[in-house]
């Protein structure tokens, strides 16, 4: 069993002359009493990580393991998002850093890889990390150290990591990894295969063609369509043949040790899931490429890695499409997130002020005295004067002409005065994107994403509260 907390300490004998320094050791040890001040977090977070899979030991040289405190863990997790950079530089920057190293409380412990701190970190669940966020927020109300008077609410996008989806490149990922996974049965169990051979660098060359040979030009689509009808050919011939390997290796349960047995279990899960996704890879291109059919984004889809990937128009001229998923914060005036919400598929904006008036009411006890948002909230004037008999100030400005009324109410100096504070939201976007790295998440599958988006929101919180 996983230890919750690792009580041994160490002094530190290495103080810094520079202010700059200090300034960055103050910041980490605000934190860590923020964290120490709240051990309901703590036992959150131990909830996932106590029994997780032997996996997440790491094994020494002389064959010994060992397990990693959950409040290591928690901290490691906090590190990563302060700092910044991929889960490799971050070992290596708290591995070499005898303050970073005190703060997630390793000491002079043995330090865990970058594969073993993903796995770890990927054991605390998105709702875990939904109720360590209510649970910071409830201590702050508690404390009476942010206040309710004032909210503001804003969406943003969060990219998945996935490439641009063309038809080819999308119809090139099925085949690879088709591939690459019967050559792992091939390697398991030669006769579920048979002698059959895979085409890599044929899909391949044709893959590379289509791309080079893609313009908007018109008839560039009829040209291309030889090379795409030879592309679904291949991809169509290895989901077939994917099938029967699968059907195979099901017959065959029981027949292998069980070592085996597991391998070979996964491997017919793994390929029984790609060949489902590459199977709407092969019908959205045949509709879109073939039979010059206008597929609605919501039928398509945009990564076999990712594909709970949302294709975003957000009217943006730099960046007019977005591959990821929306999400709402609501923050207060202190900056504090107090509610988060991650949308699987883009909400309609103005339905979205309702449910976040009610949860800032069941989290300070009663409603805001101002709301401030954009113009995306907006609905009609009904809706506007609905909330105004429980908010004294809502300030959404209304999306094209006004008339005389409407003119005068975004002229009040109250409602001016709640649009500047509704621009202090873009700030925190900023922040959260540029420096906490929430510009795109790089985690794999929904859970995941969801995660990675509460992690970083609590990181901010953090933040926020030991600035304090």
């Amino acid at each position: 069993m996983r230890m919750k907390i690792n009580d041994q300490t160490e002094l530190n004998f290495q103080p810094s002359n520079l202010q700059l320094t200090n300034e960055y050791y103050g910041k980490y040890e605000a934190v860590s009493k923020v964290l120490d001040a709240n051990p309901k977090i703590l036992e959150l977070a131990h909830a996932n990580l106590r029994d997780a899979p032997r996996a997440t030991e790491c094994k020494l040289k002389d064959g010994r393991r060992f397990r990693l405190a959950s409040d290591t863990v928690l901290r490691m997790v906090v590190c990563h998002n302060i700092e910044g950079g991929s889960l490799r530089g971050i070992i290596v920057r708290i591995d070499d850093s005898n303050f970073l190293r005190r703060f997630v409380r390793i000491y002079n412990g043995t330090m865990i890889n970058f594969s073993t701190f993903c796995k770890l970190k990927n054991c605390i669940s998105s709702k875990t990390w939904q109720r360590v966020n209510r649970t910071l927020a409830k201590s702050t109300v508690d404390q009476e150290m942010i206040s309710g008077e004032r909210l503001r609410l804003d969406t943003t996008a969060v990219e998945t990591h996935i490439h641009w989806p063309s038809d080819s490149s999308l119809l090139w990922d099925v085949y690879r990894v088709l591939a690459r996974l019967i050559e792992q049965v091939r390697e398991l169990d030669p006769s579920v295969v048979g002698e059959r051979r895979l085409l890599l660098r044929k899909a391949k060359k044709l893959a590379v063609r289509i791309t080079r040979k893609s313009s908007k030009k018109p008839g560039v689509v009829e040209t291309l369509k030889p090379l795409y009808e030879k592309l679904i050919e291949l991809v169509s011939s290895i989901c077939q043949w994917s099938e029967s390997v699968c059907a195979t290796l099901q017959r065959r349960k029981g027949r292998y040790g069980a070592i085996k047995q597991t391998t070979a279990e996964y491997l017919a899960e793994e390929i029984a899931h790609y060949r489902q996704l590459g199977l709407r890879i092969i019908a959205q291109a045949t509709r879109r490429v073939l039979c010059g059919e206008q597929v609605p984004n919501e039928d398509k889809l945009f990564s076999i890695f990712e594909p709970h990937t949302e294709l975003l128009k957000r009217g943006r001229a730099n960046k007019p499409i977005e591959f990821g998923h929306m999400i709402q914060i609501q923050q207060v005036s202190s900056k504090f997130i107090t509610d988060y919400t991650v949308f699987d598929r883009k909400p309609v904006e103005h339905q979205l002020i309702g449910p976040a008036i009610e949860s800032h009411k069941k989290l300070f006890g009663e409603y805001p005295e101002i709301v401030a948002a954009d113009k995306g909230y907006y609905e009609d004037m009904a809706a506007i004067e609905k909330w105004s008999k429980k908010v004294d100030v809502v300030s959404i400005a209304k999306k094209g002409r006004r008339s005389e009324a409407e003119s005068q109410r975004e002229a009040d100096p109250e409602f001016r005065f709640a649009q500047r504070f509704r621009a202090g939201v873009e700030g925190t976007i900023s922040f959260l994107k540029r420096a906490l790295g929430m510009f795109r998440c790089f985690n794999r599958s929904w859970e995941h994403y969801v995660s990675t988006i509460g992690a970083t929101i609590f990181t901010h919180n953090l933040l926020i509260v030991a600035r304090e």
